[in-house]
């Protein structure tokens, strides 16, 4: 019933930014806690950033403070990361959640995944 679709994804070098939309369908999109998680090859799933109903409320994994920024459009059913000052060690799979009653950097308590978005880093 709901659907997530990540966006914005590919190849920059390092030093470059990349924006990666999240668009969300099927229910009230403003009753969800949204998140990033990325997974790298043979690497388990990682917290990157998550904000609140209220957006703004928002948390980061420290190795993400201060270079990438998350936020929400409530009435575009849209939540963006903004990812600046990007390095290799950032490649990875990024994938959007939610959920209605999430602890921020535990994947288990998100209820809807999106498809995931490569995003790329070259040295």
């Amino acid at each position: 019933q709901v659907q997530l679709v990540e966006s914005g994804g590919g190849l920059v070098q390092a030093g470059g930014s990349l924006r990666l939309s999240c668009a969300v369908s099927g229910r009230t999109f403003s009753n969800y806690a949204m998140g990033w998680f990325r997974q790298a090859p043979g690497k388990e799933r990682e917290f990157v950033a998550a904000i609140r109903r209220n957006a703004g409320y928002t948390y980061y994994a420290d190795f993400v403070k201060g270079r990438f920024t998350i936020s929400r459009d409530n009435a575009k059913n849209a939540v963006y990361l903004q990812m600046n000052s990007l390095k290799p060690e950032d490649t990875a799979v990024y994938y959007c959640a939610g959920g209605v009653a999430i602890v921020y950097g535990n994947p288990r308590t998100y209820d809807y995944w999106g498809q995931g978005t490569q995003v790329t880093v070259s040295s």
